[in-house]
């Protein structure tokens, strides 16, 4: 009773000393047993698969009552479901995706042979997120495990449940030295973000993530991050109103849009600015009816950012914009339960805080514009948004809407979807994140892409040393359109002819 009293105040006091000898341990497990074979990848993600299918109500109830209410069918589609997915689809490809590259050189370096080894980086820390704590934990875990590290998890404090119910199941389902959850406060994240790890892949806010790359920097480790940002939906005067407002709703208010890829704000066409509004009226009543009493709606995660969302609401109502409760008649907040409801923010400005925050909850601004070049300004005078929403029927403006944006990623006429696609590199760009993970992706981001040059014994390029002459002439002159008499001319002689050139 003790030691385990002395290793607790330990985990409490020194959280660096008992993170350090976790990695320490992992990196020792890996050196002695080697690179994880294909079997040994397989087995894993299949246990990894099985500690969510197996335990699936335990995950829902652990989540709800971290939010204080979640629909279980969000979870399950979510989070479980995506997961699962992504494991399914590494499983199918993991062997072709472990096969080296192999390629002949090119022509002047033949008959040479190159190849890409594809080789674990060593430890990957994953720091998660708390609006999807199964997806945004495990998530990069399936990348890394299938690229053949070993893994350490640091999901967030403020979804303290659902860490706990994920320490005590990866702890069943795989050695400390393979894949381990590291479960603590925030001195606990700040020293395994501190860890001179392989790799890092952290999910959360812009302001973390650059105090998460400054302590990565100090260990010079490569980091993934998936910031999230100011997301918008550009509804195009040929998009359908009735649609648009159903897939807006329903990609903004899934966990009461706690989405790092939620639209956080719309831009629509002044003429059609009141049929959006009424049709995402229609909608979101639809969908959720009484909030309050709806067990499908998300609460706020925590006291703070429910806090947060009224003091958004109230500045932006100081500054002239104009309130709507999304839901119908007076769907109001509720303190006691942290339930905000729908809202939609209409006229909203740039000097206020909903224009300039990432929302991250159930508010919705209503931006409106004249000419799509007008929308496409407003995006791009911004930081680049994690993802981007356009919603009209004509290919050719589609195209233009592409072209003219850069965001981590897109959907054209709906939201969200482009994320759970296993064969689409997932990621930002700038402010909203770097580096890309999911399916392929995932595997190569966490991989070490090692190439290789093979030589053959019989090698033209052995011609090609000291002493220089008539072969290495007509080689130059092969490869690079060399003059032999050039090798005439003294170096001494050199800055002279530039400055000569320069001036014909």
């Amino acid at each position: 009773m003790a030691a385990e009293l002395q290793a607790t105040d330990l985990h409490k006091a020194k959280p660096e000393i008992w993170l350090n000898d976790l990695l320490s341990k992992q990196r020792k497990a890996l050196r002695q047993a080697g690179t994880p074979d294909y079997k040994k990848r397989i087995d894993a993600l299949k246990a990894l698969k099985k500690g969510l299918l197996d335990h699936q109500d335990e995950w829902v109830a652990a989540v709800s009552a971290d939010f204080g209410n979640r629909s279980a069918h969000e979870t399950v589609l979510a989070e479980i479901f995506v997961v699962v997915s992504e494991i399914d689809d590494a499983i199918k490809h993991l062997r072709s995706w472990m096969k080296p590259t192999i390629e002949r050189a090119v022509w002047q370096y033949a008959p040479a042979v190159t190849k890409i080894l594809y080789q674990p980086k060593g430890v990957v820390g994953v720091i998660g997120a708390w609006n999807y704590p199964i997806q945004l934990n495990l998530g990069p875990v399936v990348g890394a495990v299938a690229a053949g590290n070993h893994v350490m998890v640091k999901p967030s404090e403020l979804a303290p449940k659902t860490a706990a119910l994920m320490e005590d199941i990866i702890s069943h389902s795989f050695p400390t030295s393979y894949v381990t959850v590291c479960n603590g406060d925030v001195d606990v994240s700040a020293a395994f973000s501190s860890l001179a790890f392989d790799h890092i892949c952290f999910t959360g806010s812009t302001r973390v993530g650059k105090i998460i790359m400054r302590n990565a920097a100090e260990n010079l480790v490569p980091v993934t991050l998936e910031l999230g940002g100011k997301s918008p939906a550009i509804v195009g005067t040929d998009a359908i109103s009735k649609m648009a407002a159903a897939r807006i709703a329903r990609g903004k208010f899934l966990n009461a849009g706690q989405t790092c890829v939620a639209p956080d704000y719309v831009l629509v066409h002044e003429a059609m600015r009141d049929q959006l509004v009424a049709d995402l009226r229609d909608k979101v009543a639809q969908a959720y009816g009484n909030v309050a009493e709806n067990d499908d709606y998300t609460h706020i995660v925590c006291e703070p950012h429910y806090q947060r969302h009224k003091d958004l609401v109230a500045d932006a109502q100081e500054k002239g914009a104009t309130i709507i409760s999304a839901c119908g008649g007076e769907s109001v907040p509720d303190d006691a339960r942290r339930m905000f409801p729908p809202t939609l923010i209409l006229n909203p400005t740039d000097d206020m805080r909903v224009m300039q925050e990432e929302i991250f909850g159930p508010l919705l601004p209503i931006k409106t514009y004249n000419a799509i070049d007008e929308a496409l300004d407003y995006v791009n005078d911004h930081d680049k948004p994690l993802a981007l929403y356009y919603f009209g029927e004509n290919k050719k403006n589609q195209d233009y809407v592409l072209e003219n944006t850069l965001s981590g990623g897109v959907t054209i006429n709906d939201t969200l979807y482009h994320l759970p696609q296993p064969n689409l590199p997932f990621g930002g760009v700038g402010p909203s994140g770097m580096g890309h993970y999911h399916g392929h992706f995932g595997f190569l981001e966490f991989s070490k892409q090692k190439p290789v040059f093979i030589q053959s014994r019989l090698s033209f390029l052995d011609l090609l040393t000291p002493p220089y002459g008539r072969i290495m002439n007509t080689a130059l002159r092969i490869l690079v359109g060399f003059r032999s008499n050039a090798a005439k001319v003294k170096v001494a002689n050199a800055p002279k002819m530039v400055k000569e050139k320069r001036n014909q």
